[in-house]
């Protein structure tokens, strides 16, 4: 690819260690090494702890620039705007802080459009109105704009009742239907989500997947080695999850399932993470006097790839009303430990068909502790062809190199 400049929008970037962030961060920096100049216009780094991670201060404007000191790597740019971090980050209070960066965010466009023109402006959603911004740039300085759908945040909504008003949600159809219209390139993360985009636009969907640094993460050894390095015995069996707590992940159906297994001693349920919700999930377990499941803090990144290695099983939890609304970006670290993985998800879902099709895991009903904890139960005492299906799938799939060259590539053509 030519050398070209691109400006990226997004409420989530770098230094935040998991999802839209993890992923904006290393896509930005993979496309300075290859010596195009990047400009982030961003938030404070704050998920997954609804909270400013330090050093930083939500006081004020603030702006870096980094070289990545290789030769003909590009410069970036990262301006971040001051915006509203709810304590509870309950539908609403995201929105409201969604908003508060669209405004603050305006004053630093403002001044990029007196600067010189960029190549391409790249939206990441959610939130979906990063692309308004977007948008105005190219009408003004003649951009290209690339929409970037991680998940389907108005549907997302609709389904799991965050907002009421039905009214509303026939504008935001109607409104989202008019930008995918507008943007040069939109683009997407699974087969679901890229059916229902062209279909719901009448165009092209460029697919996108989220990506796996499958140097780093890579399968270790001795698994009964860790597990008791982690407190276990060597023959339990641990079931692991690890990511966002939220109410939306709908994650009560581990504990739920935990109690049910509760007399198999050697079935051990490990939720690792933070989020608003966890200390609902951790008052539920308590309720039921559980000693066959821990709650542990989001892991550093130097303990991560061990951590993972640890896990018998992952689990992968959806709710019924978004099975196919986002495509879990834990998935792709699992994976390229060689995780095998149980899934809550229907059939003909794109996260039902890459984990059947490939052979990597596991599925059971959305929304059933029954059906978690007797498909736990119930689980092959030989899962090491899932393990190495799920290698296999990394390295060939999920290889950030490859995801990305075809994608300039694909923007290009």
């Amino acid at each position: 690819m030519q050398k070209k400049s691109f400006l990226l929008i997004t409420t989530n970037y770098h230094p935040e260690p998991t999802a839209t962030g993890k992923f904006n961060g290393e896509m930005i920096e993979w496309l300075v090494k290859k010596g195009h100049n990047c400009t982030v216009i961003t938030t404070f780094p704050h998920y997954p702890y609804w909270k400013v991670m330090p050093p930083y201060t939500n006081r004020w404007y603030k702006k870096e620039t980094k070289s990545f000191g290789l030769p003909g790597s590009g410069l970036l740019t990262v301006y971040r705007c001051p915006h509203f971090i709810p304590k509870v980050p309950t539908g609403k209070m995201r929105l409201i802080q969604e908003f508060t960066f669209l405004f603050t965010s305006f004053f630093v466009l403002l001044g990029l459009l007196f600067k010189r023109s960029i190549d391409y402006a790249l939206a990441v959603a959610p939130p979906f109105h990063t692309v308004y911004w977007a948008l105005l740039y190219k009408w003004i300085k003649r951009a290209k704009v690339i929409y970037h759908i991680q998940d389907l945040q108005i549907d997302t909504a609709q389904e799991l009742g965050m907002l009421k008003s039905s009214w509303l949600f026939d504008i935001l159809y109607k409104n989202e239907k008019w930008v995918l219209k507008q943007a040069d390139f939109v683009s997407s993360i699974s087969e679901g989500m890229i059916k229902k985009l062209a279909n719901r636009s009448g165009r092209e969907i460029l697919t996108f997947p989220n990506w796996v640094d499958t140097g780093f993460f890579t399968p270790m050894a001795d698994r009964h080695k860790l597990k008791i390095n982690w407190g276990y015995a060597a023959d339990d069996v641990v079931l692991l999850y690890s990511g966002g707590i939220g109410e939306k992940q709908g994650l009560d159906i581990i504990v739920h399932a935990a109690n049910i297994s509760r007399n198999h001693k050697h079935i051990k349920f490990v939720i690792c993470g933070s989020g608003q919700y966890k200390v609902t999930l951790e008052e539920i377990a308590a309720q039921y006097a559980l000693t066959n499941i821990k709650f542990l803090p989001l892991q550093d990144k130097a303990h991560f790839n061990e951590f993972l290695n640890m896990g018998d099983v992952h689990l992968i939890i959806q709710k019924s009303s978004a099975s196919d609304l986002a495509l879990p970006s834990k998935l792709t670290n699992i994976l390229a430990v060689g995780g095998a993985c149980l899934v809550t998800t229907f059939p003909d879902t794109s996260l039902y068909d890459v984990v059947t099709k490939n052979n990597i895991g596991f599925t059971c009903d959305p929304d059933n502790p029954q059906s978690l904890a007797d498909t736990i139960l119930t689980l092959p005492a030989d899962i090491d062809q899932q393990r190495y299906n799920a290698r296999m799938f990394a390295t060939r799939h999920l290889d950030i190199d490859s995801i990305l060259n075809r994608f300039t590539h694909d923007i290009q053509a």
